[in-house]
């Protein structure tokens, strides 16, 4: 059955509001904040990098967007099973800006270690970085089957 417009529209709102404590309701600012008021707090942690994590039958793979980023910039390293992918996103020419009025996309240093989800060969893989996406495949090590012990 297809939703109307409305629905949808008020299961996003529903989803906005699972998102927001109660403190986030009484405590929204009705003015613009002066930027002196700003909590730079956050400024110097790292970018979180989303990836994609699948399975094929015979390997394992992990996808990033990289837009941006030149492989130069980029270190992919794996050990032990843990997957590490970080890098720096340059903004380009932008040392001239003297009032800036948006400034939504993240520049700067990236990173993201995940543990992967199944067991691979860690010496053959191959990074790919081709129209802005990094693809990592691992060839996975195939789990034999478990053996039926008969009992005496």
């Amino acid at each position: 059955m297809a939703r109307k417009q409305n629905e949808d529209l008020l299961m996003e709102d529903e989803l906005a509001a699972a998102f927001l404590s109660d403190d986030d309701l009484t405590t929204q600012p009705s003015a613009p904040v002066a930027e002196e008021e700003w909590d730079d707090s956050q400024d110097d942690l790292l970018g979180q990098l989303a990836v994609d994590v699948y399975e094929t039958e015979d390997k394992l793979v992990v996808k990033a967007r990289t837009a941006g980023v030149n492989k130069e910039d980029l270190d992919v390293s794996i050990s032990d099973g843990i997957l590490t992918i970080s890098g720096t996103l340059n903004s380009g020419d932008d040392a001239e800006a003297t009032n800036w009025h948006i400034q939504e996309c993240y520049w700067g240093e990236f990173n993201r270690t995940l543990a992967l989800p199944v067991t691979v060969k860690e010496d053959e893989v191959e990074a790919v970085l081709k129209d802005g996406v990094l693809t990592v495949s691992f060839n996975k090590i195939k789990q034999e089957q478990a053996k039926r012990i008969q009992i005496q």
